[in-house]
Order: C-alpha cells, then structure tokens, then sequence
C-alpha cells in the first residue's frame, strides 16, 4: 500500500493524456492524490477527470475566482509526501532549473518540502537539445528524482528518446521510492565526510581537495531511506539539508577521531568517507611564521594521524557493520583489499584517482565496492548521488543476509 500524499504535476504535453491511469493505480493503491495543472495542460486532459478519479479538485490557480478560495501554494507544499510531475515539458524542466514560478504548479514545486519526481515528454530533438540535457543536471544536482522516457514512436511521427514513461511503470517507480525510504527505519548510522586540515600556523595547513560530496550524499541517501543519521563533518561548503542528519563540525583528524569513535558507540552501520590527513605537523605555531630572509626552505616534521578506521575496526562489534573508502593512484584493488582486511572492515568502496570525472571536486564518481570475501562489484561513472544509491543499496543487501 501507498498510504501516502502524492502531488500531480501536470504540464502542457501531448502524453498529459496518460495520467488519468497514474492516478487510478495510486487511489488504488491508498495513496492521497492532488492534481496540480498548468492551464496547457488543459488542452490535451479535463480537470473533471483527473477530478473524479483522485476524488479532488484539480487546482490551477492560487487564487479561484469561482469559489472565491485562496489554494495556498505554501500549504499544499508542506502537505505532500511526494511531487511528481508528469509529463514534465521542455518548457517546465527550464523554468524549474531557472527557479521561475510564473504559474501556479511551479510555485507549488518551489514551496515543496517533499522530494519532486519528474518524467520528461516531449519531441526528440527537444529532448536531446544542449540546453534542455543542461536543465535535466541542473534538477539532478539539486536532489530532484529523474524518471528518464523511455525511446519510441513520438506524436511528431519521429521515433526516439523523449516519450515519457509509462504510467505504469512511474507507478512502480513511485512504490519502490516509498518501500525504499523505509529500509533504514530505526538505523542509526554514522558518516564521515570532508577533508581534515591540520594546522601549520594560525593561517597555513595541511589539507586536501575534498568537497565532502560524496560523503554527504551517503548521508542523505541514508536519512531519506529513515536513518538517524551522524555526519561528522570537516571543513566543506556543503551542507546536507536534512532533518535527520546530526551534523559534527570538526577541523583537524584528531577532532574527527574522537568525533567519529564516540559516535560510532551507538551505531549500527558506519561509513566512513572523508579524506583525512594521514599526517600533521608535530608541532603547530602560536603565531603566523614569517618568512627569513636568510633562508631558502623550511622543514616541517611531520607525524602520523590518528587511524579512525583501524580504530573503529578493532572496536566493531559484531551487529555493526563498518565500510571504508579507498582512494588510490595504482594497484588500487590490491591496496583496497589490503585495507578492507587489515582493519577488519566489513566493506570498502574503492576510487581511482586515475579516471575522468572521479575523485575531489567532481559531481560524477566510479567506483568498486568490496566485500569481507573479496567479490567485487563494479558501477559505470555516475552522479555521486547515484552512486550514494548504489553503495547503500550494497549496504542493505549484505545486512539483509
């Protein structure tokens, strides 16, 4: 059952006609649903069918002059469990990448709480315009759920991408969106993220490239699937934008160790993610140090860091479950099962530095995941958000054992 409240985005396209079926199989399912339209949408689908089979007004407008009642955008963006646009026009997907609410349904999308699904429909050569596969990223950045059409016979009598998906399968698409949400009900997690930045003087430090993305994206595939989420978080411009995420703001390795093994006490599953330094200097300044005029080099002594996740891996108990990342430049499988193994890992998710569009500062990542019994399984470059999906869905197979 979809006991859930569900928003219907309808825009002005010649596949509008196919979501009067949508709507059955969500009432059919239990779930609530408000049909939201744009007035093209009009043209190709009545209101008083979408009306009849989600037993609700259709709503067009903030304000009815009919019935002389304000719908209230803020409020119906608070009440949805989940929006769902469909079909979503060329003309729509820019407008939302643009942040425009110039009617009503794109007001409603902005006000939204709930994540928002949208299933693209329109001609080939829309489709596959520079501009129209921009706004497409641009909506996937920002955490929207991408339903991609399906290739066929097009109402322009060409055949190819741009048919929007069938009402059928957006529904499964929706029910398997819910039953995944849950899987974490109950889990708490902890995920590192970020670099770590070990100071030199007050001005200067050690660090690394990292953005937390990926690390943060974990979090938030976790928190959206019912986790109690930790983030101990080093120093990133991201933030994660959850409820459930506790984020612990740390700087140096030393604050994420003792960050992390407090936390890692009550939790179920741990993730650790973040780039932290494997050294520090020995000895930081009270002061900025000048440069000597005398003198042509410095020295700085280094010393190791603490070793969160040999440290967690001597202290896991057998009920949690602990996976590493590995970030290599060669022999990156042999060094990544070395690690999974020597710190009692349960799983290690292994990057190379080596390939386009994987590593620090990049959206994309590729990467390997390892499990206690050396199987590999291998993901194609995706956005890190996906590969967040993909890592977690690993995570819940092996648990589920």
């Amino acid at each position: 059952m979809i006991s859930k409240k569900i928003l219907i985005g309808i825009t002005g396209s010649i596949a509008a006609y196919k979501i009067p079926l949508l709507v059955r199989l969500l009432k059919k399912e239990g779930a609530e649903v408000q049909v939201v339209m744009t007035d093209a949408a009009r043209d190709f689908v009545t209101p008083l069918t979408l009306a009849t089979l989600s037993g609700r007004p259709v709503l067009s407008k903030g304000f009815d002059p009919e019935t002389g009642k304000w719908n209230s955008h803020v409020e119906l963006g608070l009440w949805a469990d989940l929006m769902v646009i469909a079909p979503a026009s060329a003309n729509t997907i820019a407008k939302m990448a643009a942040g425009a609410a110039d009617n009503y349904l794109l007001t409603v999308c902005l006000s939204a709480k709930c994540p928002v699904m949208f299933a693209p429909a329109m001609d080939l050569d829309m489709y596959k315009h520079p501009a129209t596969q921009q706004n497409i990223r641009t909506l996937i950045e920002r955490g929207y759920r991408f339903v991609a059409p399906a290739a066929g016979e097009l109402a322009s009598g060409l055949c190819g991408e741009g048919r929007m998906e069938e009402p059928q399968e957006i529904f499964n698409i929706i029910k398997d969106y819910f039953q995944k949400k849950q899987r974490y009900a109950g889990k708490k997690v902890l995920v590192t993220a970020g670099p770590t930045y070990e100071a030199i003087d007050p001005v200067r430090f050690i660090g690394n490239h990292s953005s937390g993305l990926m690390g943060i994206e974990i979090a938030r595939a976790f928190a959206d699937q019912g986790a109690d989420v930790t983030l101990v978080l080093g120093p990133s411009a991201i933030r994660p934008e959850r409820a459930n995420i506790n984020v612990l703001p740390v700087t140096s390795a030393k604050e994420m160790f003792e960050a992390a093994t407090a936390a890692f006490k009550k939790a179920d599953i741990a993730v650790l993610c973040a780039a932290v330094a494997d050294f520090r200097p020995e000895t930081a300044a009270d002061q900025k140090i000048k440069k000597d005029p005398n003198k042509d080099e410095m020295i700085l002594r280094l010393v190791k860091t603490e070793d969160i996740l040999k440290t967690l891996g001597e202290n896991k108990t057998d009920k949690q479950f602990l996976v590493g990342f590995a970030l290599e430049t060669e022999n990156g499988l042999a060094n990544a099962k070395k690690k999974l193994h020597t710190k009692n890992l349960d799983m290690i998710v292994l990057n190379t530095m080596n390939e386009a569009g994987v590593g620090f500062k990049t959206k994309t990542n590729k990467v390997s995941v390892i499990m206690r019994d050396d199987q590999v399984v291998d993901f194609e470059l995706k956005p890190k958000r996906e590969v967040a999906a993909d890592i977690l869905n690993v995570i819940y197979q092996s648990i589920s054992k």
